[in-house]
């Protein structure tokens, strides 16, 4: 488990790499990314669903 200290160090180190400015764009790119990645695994969710009933 990552505890406070870790996540505060993260956050620094993110900091000093990409700037305060860049922080928004990377977190909107990794939200757009996450999503999409939740999509799809609805769809193979759903797709599953669909092999089951017609078994």
């Amino acid at each position: 488990m990552i505890g406070t200290t870790e996540i505060i160090l993260i956050v620094v180190v993110v900091l000093l790499l990409f700037g305060g400015k860049k922080i928004p764009e990377l977190m909107h790119g990794m939200g757009r990314g996450v999503k999409s990645f939740k999509d799809g695994m609805k769809g193979i969710d759903a797709d599953e669903e669909k092999e089951q009933k017609k078994e």
